[in-house]
Parts: C-alpha cells; structure tokens; sequence
C-alpha cells in the first residue's frame, strides 16, 4: 500500500534510538523527508546512515527537547531546509516510575519537562506550518498507563494521561484547519529503555523480555517490536488514515483492559 508519504516533511522528536530510529527509517523507506532529534550525535548518526538506503531525504539534529531554545533550533532546521512541516511525532521519552513517596518535586518537573511541555512546546512550533501547507498530522507517542494507571506508575502514567488530553483538545480545536491529531499508547515493546535496564541489571535483555513478557498478561503473549510502532505510526501521518483524528490506539498486544 502505497502511503503517499513521498517528500512530505516530517519531525520526530526522540528519534535517535529504540522505536523513534524505527519509525525514521520506515518514514525515509516511504520516501519522506524526516528530521529527527536526539541528544546523542553518534546515535544519530548512526540512524542517519540505516535510514540513508531509502529514498527519502533525513537530516539528523542534535537537540533536548526539555531546552525550548534547542527545540526550536530543531524546527527551524527542518524548515530552512525544505520550507515545509507535514507532520510532527511526539515521542521523547523515558521510563520514570516508582513509588509515590519517592518522588521528589525535581522528578516530577524533569518528566513533565521531557513528556508534556516539550510536546506542547513543538505542536505549537509547527501548527502555523500545518496551516500554512493545508492540514497534516501530529502524533503523540503516549503509554497504556495514561488510560490505565497503576501503583508505582507515577509520575509517567500522570504526565502520559496529561498527554492523552492534550491530543484529544489539539483534534478538536485544530481539526477545522484540517491537523489531525492522534496517539500511540504503548504498551510492552522492544527499545533501547529495555536493554540498558538490563544492563542495569546485568541480565540478557533476553531474559529480561522473557520475565517481564511472562507474567504480565500480554494477549498475544510476548513483547511488541519497534517496527510495529513505526508502522502503525506512518500509517496515521498518512493520507490513508485521512477520517481518523482524536483516536488513542492501543499498541499493546492485547494487555491494557481497557480499549
């Protein structure tokens, strides 16, 4: 199926390693045009290069998205370069849970910083050029904890819920300018935050996908791939998903009780 995804312009944020390095190399395979941004310059430099077989144009920038200076360098780069934003992913992130007593003022700030100011920071940067090209989409790379929270989950499942009604007001008040405006929420999926907590650990990841995968009442009974992500995602910024706007949809493997 072809996604008519060919030279549109599209920024992820947290692209550099995991699910976002997926979904940039399927977006670069469907002929777009991608700027992402990661703090790691050899991470994305590496992307860069496994994105460079497709027939799409990337350009990697080094930015943290907790910066608002950097987080408009990185727009300005994408568009002083192609002079056009079609479409924008949100999925900077990192794992922060643990027991609410633990939790100190400075953690709570750090991931509000990183999972919802950041992407309210870069829908704002690049709605007056979704306009400007007639309508395109935002992503919002989100967790099943938004919908279903559980104990020790904070503060991710907080700020991820934050994020969840952020997406659906965004389709509301933007979707008469022709944005649509979706999120992912993920559930257990393969990336690079479960390979360093194995290594945290001092464990195969493996097993650690194994353990976790076990007992957690996946449906399908094992952990999603990042490319399920990418899939899934690039399907939404494209014109086939063109009637589907203000939709969280569950990438989970059926473990979220809730739809």
């Amino acid at each position: 199926m072809d996604l008519q995804l060919s030279q549109r312009v599209v920024l992820v944020t947290g692209g550099s390693d995991g699910l976002g390095a997926a979904l940039v190399r399927t977006l670069a395979a469907e002929g777009a045009r991608v700027a992402f941004c990661g703090r790691d310059e050899t991470r994305l430099r590496a992307v860069a290069v496994q994105a460079a077989d497709g027939p799409g144009e990337v350009l990697p920038v080094v930015a943290d998205v907790r910066d608002p200076a950097a987080l408009a360098r990185f727009v300005t780069a994408a568009t002083e370069r192609w002079g056009a934003v079609h479409a924008l992913v949100n999925n900077a992130g990192a794992s922060s849970v643990g027991p609410f007593e633990q939790q100190t003022d400075e953690v709570w700030q750090a991931d509000l910083d990183l999972k919802l100011h950041a992407a309210i920071r870069a829908s704002r940067l690049v709605l007056p050029w979704l306009r400007q090209a007639g309508g395109g989409s935002i992503v919002n790379s989100l967790s099943v904890t938004a919908r279903t929270p559980g104990a020790g989950s904070m503060p991710t499942s907080v700020s991820r819920a934050a994020g969840l009604a952020l997406t659906k007001a965004l389709s509301k008040e933007f979707g008469p300018a022709g944005v649509r405006v979706n999120a992912v929420l993920i559930g257990l999926v393969r990336s690079g935050q479960w390979e360093r907590m194995a290594a945290a650990q001092d464990i195969p990841v493996e097993r650690l996908y194994e353990r976790t995968g076990g007992s957690a009442g996946i449906a399908l009974g094992r952990f999603g791939e990042a490319q399920d992500f990418a899939d899934l995602v690039a399907f939404l910024l494209s014109a086939r998903a063109a009637y589907i706007t203000g939709a969280a949809i569950n990438l989970d493997g059926g473990l979220s009780p809730v739809a």
